[in-house]
């Protein structure tokens, strides 16, 4: 497992037992909601094993934020239950369009509920559709009651009512002078390149969902980089250099 960082070792540890449990004493794990990176470990260490298998789903196709069901090889996941439910938020505040993706989850969290309990989150202008798993569901129902000082009412919809909205990226055109994370990310997030070594140093700032603390990290496309309190961004394309050697590149930050 070499290809596994030392800050997942516990997870590992944890996704291992689940598989062995399945394996050898017949059990059945439902997992709380898991990013891409633990969702590819899931799978990855599940595929090594002859006699299990998994099912992934995050309630819609596309979903990035997936529960998992580890089983048997003889079990028909299929039949089996992801106990997804979708919690619909609305407002007739007129300060409702204000509110964004975080508002939505600090409410959430602000109620002692996990993040792992929580999908995938879909803004809209007239409702807010929340993926969560159904044993926190009539809770968030009962007790959600405002989102940023914004009063709302909730309720429990089905699956097949759920609205998904498409992730927008804002395109960003920089020069850079190497693919370093810090280089990057200080452009991105206009910070200078010294305020922006303490958070990634501080273990705040995820490359595809995993912890990077290495401000010299080498980024390509396709990484998806995350800065606590700042948002995110995805480098979309490296499109050569410039006449002065500095590197193109075509990043897309998330709105």
């Amino acid at each position: 497992m070499v290809h596994f960082h030392p800050e997942e070792r516990v997870f590992v540890d944890r996704v291992l037992e689940w598989i062995e449990r399945a394996a050898e004493h017949h059990e059945v794990r439902l997992t709380d909601f898991m990013d891409p990176r633990q969702i590819y470990i899931v799978q990855t260490l599940a595929n090594r094993h002859p006699d299990v298998h998994v099912r992934v789903d995050g309630g819609y196709p596309g979903a990035e934020r997936q529960r998992a069901c580890i089983a048997p090889d003889y079990v028909y996941l299929e039949a089996e239950p992801m106990n997804i439910q979708v919690l619909d938020i609305q407002s007739p505040d007129r300060k409702w369009l204000e509110l964004e993706h975080g508002d939505f989850m600090g409410a959430i969290l602000g109620l002692g509920i996990k993040r792992d309990k929580i999908g995938d989150i879909h803004v809209a202008d007239d409702c807010c559709h929340v993926l969560v798993t159904d044993d926190i569901s009539s809770f968030l129902d009962t007790h959600l009651q405002q989102v940023h000082r914004v009063p709302v009412s909730t309720g429990i919809v089905p699956l097949s009512s759920l609205r998904p909205v498409e992730v927008t990226l804002k395109p960003m055109q920089l020069s850079v002078a190497s693919m370093r994370l810090d280089g990057i990310a200080s452009d991105v997030y206009r910070l200078s390149r010294t305020k922006i070594v303490v958070p990634i140093k501080g273990g705040r700032c995820k490359v595809n969902w995993r912890v990077e603390e290495d401000p010299s990290a080498q980024l390509r496309s396709g990484d998806v980089v995350s800065l606590k309190g700042f948002g995110r961004f995805k480098v979309l394309e490296e499109e050569g250099m410039t006449k002065k050697g500095r590197i193109r590149v075509t990043v897309g930050v998330y709105v």
